[in-house]
């Protein structure tokens, strides 16, 4: 069966680790049951001289394409420029350190293919191991129980996402939200009618040992937070209650517990989300 083109796009930045960059673009590219048309690889400011070798080292192939900015704005604006050279109809987003498994384009581009606008999947934590991961990340897989639950958590995980690049593109791409910039996007996709979906299975493994919920705490994550939720009131994605509800549980008690507790409490908060539909 044919399916559409798709690109992987992948930014690296500076402290990215080439061994764990070398095993996230393998793994979305050569090791892929279906592979992708293309990729495209933006480098984000300046990097280490072992990633820069290695990106002149791939990027020689007709079938990569590199983009070097001149200094690091980012990954909204890395996805935006990346974006603008994608010429596919679908893009799988790739993070520098995390695991595609082999079946994970095999089973999101026949969900584009068949009618949505934006797929992601649950995800598998890990420290060190791939092969041994720590907790599952679940989804909701249905449109209506995906549009209700990102009234209060973001309903894709970031690194397992693929798209159609006009879609994202008419909605005038990643907006300049730290930390918030997919989920912002994905709010304002859901209340203009794109469709949405999750795949079940687990289809990328999502490295957590080099800070990743140290990162999601801080002053920083709680003014971002604010922001976020401001604008989802102002576009009328959520309720004042539910606006209220999220700054308080969101963006104050948890950003700001220490990072085990954080943790701690993430894995029983997902748990308890988890029965809130399919």
């Amino acid at each position: 069966m044919n399916y559409s083109p798709f690109t992987v796009l992948m930014p690296v930045y500076r402290g990215d680790n080439l061994a764990f960059v070398r095993d996230a673009f393998r793994s979305a590219t050569v090791e892929q049951q279906l592979s992708p048309s293309h990729s495209v690889i933006v480098v984000d400011g300046p990097v280490g001289s072992d990633i820069d070798k290695w990106v002149d080292e791939v990027g020689v192939s007709d079938e990569v394409t590199v983009v070097r900015l001149p200094q690091q704005n980012g990954l909204a604006n890395a996805l935006n420029v990346g974006l603008r050279h994608v010429t596919t109809p679908l893009v799988a987003r790739v993070d520098a350190d995390d695991i595609s498994l082999p079946q994970r384009f095999a089973v999101q581009i026949p969900m584009l293919d068949g009618g949505l606008d934006v797929v992601g999947s649950a995800v598998a934590e890990f420290d060190v191991d791939p092969d041994r991961p720590q907790a599952v990340r679940t989804v909701c897989t249905t449109p209506d129980a995906i549009a209700k639950r990102a009234r209060l958590v973001c309903p894709l995980h970031h690194p397992s996402v693929a798209f159609r690049a006009d879609a994202v593109r008419r909605e005038g791409g990643y907006p300049a939200l730290a930390h918030m910039e997919d989920y912002l996007l994905w709010a304002r996709m859901i209340m203009h009618g794109y469709k949405f979906g999750n795949s079940a299975q687990v289809l990328v493994r999502y490295r957590v040992g080099s800070g990743a919920y140290a990162r999601r705490g801080g002053r920083d994550m709680v003014r971002s937070e604010a922001r976020l939720q401001r604008e989802f009131l102002a576009m009328g994605f959520v309720t004042r209650w539910q606006y209220l509800r999220n700054r308080l549980m969101r963006g104050g008690l948890y950003r700001l517990m220490p990072v085990g507790l954080r943790q701690f409490a993430y894995r029983v908060w997902t748990r308890l989300l988890r029965r809130g539909g399919k």
